[in-house]
């Protein structure tokens, strides 16, 4: 049986903690930054926690577990 890919978007966008935990990055940082405080912005850098809710389709995505 052939290996399972891993989707290339999803490779791009989720990162697997050392503890396993899944992180992805803030939305909202790409355009019309002029009216956002800089406190906004320098928040939307880090990476912020999957939902719970969504945790068992990007494993899926990344080809980890079934």
């Amino acid at each position: 049986m052939p290996k399972q890919k891993t989707k290339s978007a999803a490779k791009k966008r989720f990162r697997v903690t050392g503890a396993g935990k899944l992180m992805r990055r803030h939305g909202m940082k790409s355009h019309i930054l002029e009216k956002k405080s800089a406190k906004r912005k320098r928040d939307f850098a880090n990476e912020q926690p999957v939902a719970p809710s969504d945790v068992r389709e990007v494993n899926k995505l990344l080809g980890r577990g079934s």
